[in-house]
């Protein structure tokens, strides 16, 4: 019986075989779902602006001994020269990609009367505009490896504050995850007949560099955790286990959902209507 379950579990759940690329995968949520590919049995390819972080980071993932690898180079999102590079550079690698992870992302915090004007244009060129421009030159290589049965699979990282009128500061950041939704509909239209599924996450509070000002301590990290529904913060297994479930063969028929990681903190609120009459 368990032979019959691994082997069901193991066809329907897993990676094995397959080519992936994450973004910004040498540090929080995108670490996060590398390591979990590379455990399930994909190749991962990590990519992100400091290079040697990212081979770093592949040779502690290869430490672990799964059945999966990891590599990793340079590469950024954030202009136009950056984007056409790194997926040269992924096209030297390999001539097809089974999964791409739009991960890399930046943010921008300062009072709403301080609010520069530039933190509109950084934060919106890598989360949205590198996302998108990423994901179209890489297209061909995802077509190259999709089939009816087994499509090619895009992620792209959105988050809670994209679903959910709050900003804490960023508000170029919540602007620009709200649209990495939106577009993540608009590719999962335009790529469906490619055989091209594309879906979003909307995590909540998870400890990486970008929420290091928050989460950085037990305390910190017990006091975010007390805001949420559930009472805690993800952690590696939340998104790993959701970035599988979506790049297995029972993910297959998924496609333009944004799948709130977050606790319970997008259906949380607190309008009260009748409750108190």
């Amino acid at each position: 019986m368990s032979e019959a379950c691994d082997g069901y579990l193991g066809e329907l759940f897993g990676v094995s075989g397959k080519t992936a690329l994450v973004t910004g995968g040498a540090t929080g949520i995108g670490r996060m779902i590398a390591t979990g590919l590379v455990q399930a049995g994909a190749c991962v390819l990590i990519a992100s602006r400091k290079g040697e972080d990212c081979i770093q980071v592949a040779e502690e993932i290869n430490g672990l001994g799964a059945s999966g690898s990891a590599e990793g180079f340079a590469g950024d999102v954030g202009t136009e020269a950056g984007v056409a590079a790194l997926a040269g550079e992924v096209r030297s690698r390999t001539g097809r990609l089974n999964i791409l992870v739009n991960n890399a992302g930046v943010t921008w915090g300062a009072p709403y009367a301080d609010f520069p004007h530039a933190a509109w244009a950084k934060v919106m060129s890598v989360n949205v505009a590198g996302l998108f421009t990423l994901t179209r030159d890489l297209t061909p290589l995802l077509i190259n490896s999709a089939t009816d049965a087994d499509p090619a699979r895009v992620i792209n990282l959105g988050s809670v504050m994209g679903t959910q009128p709050a900003a804490d500061g960023a508000y170029s950041y919540s602007a620009s995850k709200a649209a990495v939704h939106h577009l993540t509909r608009i590719l999962a239209e335009e790529l469906a007949a490619s055989h091209i599924t594309v879906n979003a996450f909307a995590p909540g509070p998870f400890q990486s560099r970008m929420t290091a000002f928050a989460t950085s301590h037990d305390e910190q990290v017990e006091k975010v955790g007390a805001g949420v529904p559930l009472g805690r913060i993800g952690g590696p297994d939340d998104v790993a286990g959701a970035a599988i479930y979506l790049c297995s063969r029972a993910g297959s028929y998924i496609t333009g959902a944004i799948l709130p990681i977050d606790g319970g903190l997008s259906v949380q609120h607190d309008i009260r209507l009748f409750k108190d009459a």
